[in-house]
């Protein structure tokens, strides 16, 4: 079955079936939730299994844009892993393909940038297909995570999948969105345990979906960057395996990744660069990689009336993009955490 055919051509919700172990349902155009079904028990046994049963949320996103294909062709496998019987589902489960105008456009989105309008930021923007979208997924976030069975979970963990549309010293890494309480340490683990190369930690509230998650619904959320984007059909997805195999013991309720990659580098942001004037100007090469280290006093950036400089121990550069519209993000300034 070509699922991503189905999905993009909207016909995925009527072909999908599940074991009857699972309950499902399209909530929207994109959105599946999935329950693990409780089986009957003998009596005798039943006040142990609900001592020890420990059903968590989990939230699973990609495509917010549009050409960011591998997370996509990675979520669907996992679905189909689902609906065969080969992936046992432990959690409740919440899969969401965000923005398929785009993703059947191979854009990154087709009138504003999706990942900058949740948590009511949409108001900000004209109307158009992606503050529709921003709308639809508060919404069914909300719709999903205040069911009865979801508010009594242990654990609520947002994970949004994006490739980059640059090269990057850490092709692998995670963002967490900035929040005043503590961040799990077990989510921590697990992204450690994933096999992923960094995390960067935010140090101020944001637009994305993982923030909203986070901010919202007290959700341990990250958008997790896993390689570069590259058009439907060209992605070798073994080189995503240790983060397929991570989601997939996510989902299963097992914990047994172990790392096998050099030991995970953190950073947190201590500036970001934003562009006000239509004389910005980005001081460094269109292919100058995320996590690129730069010399103390470089001007990375100006314009009318302002200009960036490189001041330690902020000398690393992550998602400069000179082109983003007036207001947006141009590029955020790093410290390496020791």
């Amino acid at each position: 079955m070509d699922l991503l055919n189905l999905l993009l051509e909207n016909k995925i919700e009527n072909t999908l079936y599940f074991p009857p172990n699972i309950k499902s349902s399209w909530l929207v155009e994109g959105v599946l939730q999935l329950f693990p079904e409780e089986q009957p028990v003998p009596e005798k046994q039943s006040q142990t299994l609900s001592q020890e049963k420990n059903t968590d949320t989990l939230i699973i996103s990609a495509g917010i844009h549009g050409n960011e294909t591998a997370p996509v062709e990675i979520l669907l496998q996992l679905l189909s892993q689902l609906a065969q019987g080969n992936l046992p589902l432990q959690h409740n489960l919440l899969l969401i393909f965000g923005n398929l105008p785009a993703m059947r456009e191979g854009l990154r989105y087709l009138d504003n940038d999706l990942n900058r309008m949740f948590g009511g930021r949409y108001k900000n923007f004209p109307a158009g297909n992606e503050t529709r979208r921003a709308i639809e997924l508060e919404a069914v976030v909300h719709q999903f995570l205040s069911q009865p069975a979801i508010m009594a979970s242990e654990r609520r963990r947002h994970l949004d999948l994006h490739t980059a549309i640059r090269g990057s010293c850490h092709e692998q890494f995670a963002l967490l969105p900035y929040q005043t309480r503590e961040y799990a340490a077990d989510f921590l683990q697990w992204l450690e345990a994933s096999d992923i190369d960094a995390v960067v930690f935010h140090n101020a509230v944001g637009g994305t979906f993982s923030h909203f998650t986070s901010e919202y619904f007290n959700a341990d959320s990250c958008t997790l960057e896993i390689g570069k984007a590259l058009p439907f059909g060209q992605n070798d997805l073994a080189r995503f395996s240790n983060i397929t195999e991570a989601l997939r013991n996510l989902v299963a309720g097992s914990f047994i990744v172990k790392r096998n990659k050099p030991a995970l580098k953190c950073y947190r942001v201590v500036d970001a660069i934003i562009k006000q004037h239509d004389n910005f100007r980005l001081n460094i090469p269109e292919d100058t990689k995320n996590f690129t280290v730069l010399a103390e006093g470089f001007e990375i950036a100006s314009q009318h009336n302002h200009s960036w400089k490189i001041a330690s121990p902020a000398n690393f550069i992550l998602f400069p993009n000179a082109h983003v519209a007036i207001g947006l993000r141009a590029g955020l300034l790093l410290a390496q955490l020791t």
